[in-house]
């Protein structure tokens, strides 16, 4: 059953029609947006013209007194007053006026005008009806609070809190500045599959598909490392992408299933060339999209300028700790784990994958200033190069941690064939119980076993960066549309019950 407002709108939509006006017409001659407009009269002096112009947008107030009328219009770029008054306005204008909604999309073609109070308007000469709108916008002031309709209905909180719209465009402009630095050092743009035979590149749960074509099992990427890696083997020394992951994971302030990461792969350097590189990159972005590397983050001041501090993993749990993380057995680590309440899967029951638990656990919340945390035990991936402080224990691995929370990964990326079998043969059961343990890649194997030149690699997550950038206290505030749960219909409610 429609509400009254909904009911009102349709009726006149209907006066529309039978006046013989199309309420969606087909386009409609835009000149100037109200955010210029309004920089390039600001001197227009009160009840002073200026020259004629175009504006579109969606009417957001409307006040009527007779003899003049105000209609407030938002378009892309901010609002601006629509601005009738009888005898200078036609009055056709003044008709169409009593069958315009608030939410309707209107187009004016008028001069500038600074009325007598000194707001600059545009002095309505024609106004056209350009969307009719039926469903009423949430009331301006406690119509849309609610966070998981903002989420839901990203088109509602765009309208309605034109902030929300200052994040999305400054996270083009991030990303759009992250892909700058790359192409000007010599990085190439690629594009990898989406629709994965075998998933690899991380440890996390795939989502799956299946092909009709190949009448098969297919994945949704959940990393495009090993396909940028393929690319260093056919002669590419540098390399990017910025794409797509899906992890089928829970969801939490820095988590999406869905999220947008970039990967980055060099040949002929190493960690701490990948690292110098990542640092200069995140430092351009910021002065490049804020004009500063100092951003206030959850009332932290955090600077992103390089060069960012670089701490060892053990070392740092081992001031956590009072002893010396190399010398204590699992036993005693599994024993620190079970008092602090510290999850430990069954198949994850190994030395290094329980010291980066505890890392996790005592120190990471530590890390407020952008840190880069070096010297990972083996066990944490088998994509990376033993550690040449300790080849047998540790690899060259690093972290990037801001606020409390990693923001990238990368490694001194393996290219011994021989050794990367073996280390994915070693590593094949952790995560299972979870489901996140990927398939042996054994085109990954040739393709390296044909030889990959030494290099180092990057994968940040995009979403991180924006939310620090912009101030967003989750990652859900810096994607349109995050993924949410499904939301049950009326029928199914009542089954249920």
């Amino acid at each position: 059953m429609e509400n009254d407002l909904v009911k009102a709108k349709k009726d006149n939509l209907q006066k529309l029609v039978d006046s013989g006006i199309n309420p969606y017409p087909y386009a409609f001659d835009v000149t100037i947006y109200s955010k210029e407009l309004l920089e390039k009269f600001v001197s227009l002096k009160n009840e002073e013209f200026g020259p004629e112009f175009n504006i579109a947008g969606r009417v957001m107030a409307k006040r009527s007194f007779g003899a003049i009328a105000f209609l407030k219009v938002a378009d892309t770029k901010g609002t601006i007053q629509f601005f009738m008054k009888k005898g200078d306005t036609p009055e056709n204008a003044f008709k169409l006026l009593e069958s315009i909604d608030l939410g309707d999309i209107v187009g004016c073609k008028g001069k500038v005008y600074r009325t007598q109070r000194g707001e600059l308007s545009l002095m309505v000469n024609n106004l056209e009806m350009l969307c009719k709108s039926i469903l009423p916008l949430p009331e301006k002031f406690h119509g849309l609070q609610d966070i998981e309709i903002r989420q839901r209905q990203r088109y509602l909180d765009l309208i309605m809190n034109p902030e929300v719209k200052e994040v999305f465009i400054k996270r083009t402009k991030i990303i759009s500045a992250w892909k700058e630095f790359l192409n000007e050092k010599g990085f190439l743009d690629v594009e990898i599959p989406v629709l994965q035979q075998n998933y690899g590149g991380a440890t996390a749960r795939p989502y799956t598909t299946v092909s009709n074509a190949w009448k098969s099992t297919f994945y949704l990427s959940i990393s495009p490392e090993l396909y940028l890696k393929r690319l260093l083997v056919g002669g590419f020394d540098k390399v990017y992408t910025v794409c797509k992951n899906f992890r089928n994971e829970d969801v939490d302030k820095t988590h999406n299933p869905e999220f947008t990461m970039s990967e980055f792969y060099q040949a002929y350097t190493d960690l701490n060339g990948i690292i110098s590189l990542t640092e200069q990159m995140v430092e351009y972005v910021a002065v490049k999209v804020n004009g500063t590397t100092k951003v206030t983050y959850e009332g932290k001041e955090i600077d992103l300028k390089a060069p960012w501090k670089r701490i060892k993993m053990l070392d740092a749990l081992g001031e956590k700790l009072g002893k010396a993380v190399k010398t204590m057995p699992l036993e005693e680590l599994l024993d620190i784990a079970r008092t602090e309440k510290v999850e430990i899967n069954e198949d994850d029951k190994k030395w290094g994958l329980v010291v980066a638990k505890l890392f996790e656990h005592y120190c990471e919340s530590d890390l407020i200033q952008p840190t880069w945390v070096v010297e990972y035990p083996k066990e944490t991936t088998p994509l990376c190069k033993p550690s040449r402080e300790d080849p047998e224990l540790l690899i060259e691995r690093t972290e990037g941690y801001i606020n409390g929370h990693e923001i990238c990964n990368g490694y001194s990326e393996l290219n011994d064939s021989i050794l990367q079998r073996k280390f994915f043969e070693e590593q094949k059961d952790q995560g299972r119980a979870k489901g996140e343990n990927p398939p042996l890649d054994e085109d990954f194997l040739d393709a390296i076993a044909y030889g990959m030149p030494p290099a180092g690699g990057v994968g940040l997550g995009l979403d991180r960066l924006v939310m620090i950038l912009t101030n967003s206290s989750t990652i859900r505030d810096v994607i349109f549309f995050p993924q949410m749960k499904p939301e049950r219909k009326e029928e199914e409610i009542v089954k249920k019950e």
